[in-house]
């Protein structure tokens, strides 16, 4: 998975297809809790593009995305988004499949 590392990045990755983007941090432990099983969502789901964006360091776009919890998921599809999994509870392996099942229709 793709970190992203700047504003102009994550503008250029939202334009993709079928693109979810993770917003967590390194001291966040319900996003650490994800690392134990997210390479095995990212193999099985290879028809999305995953990126990671640290909620700390990109606050601005946390903010116009109205996402105040982490981890969360929003999803794009050429800029317009298809599909949210936005709170702060810590998520389970089944909980982020199913989000991403609902984003196929």
């Amino acid at each position: 998975m793709e970190k992203i590392t700047s504003v102009e990045q994550f503008e250029q990755a939202r334009q993709g297809e079928n693109v979810v983007f993770q917003f967590s941090a390194d001291w966040c432990p319900d996003c650490r809790f994800l690392d134990m099983f997210f390479q095995e969502i990212i193999d099985e789901n290879s028809d999305f593009t995953f990126y990671y964006v640290d909620r700390d360091q990109f606050i601005e776009v946390c903010q116009e995305l109205d996402i105040f919890g982490i981890p969360s998921f929003v999803a794009f599809n050429k800029g317009v988004e298809i599909g949210r999994y936005v709170n702060k509870d810590r998520k389970t392996k089944e909980q982020v499949e199913e989000f991403l099942a609902g984003l196929r229709g």
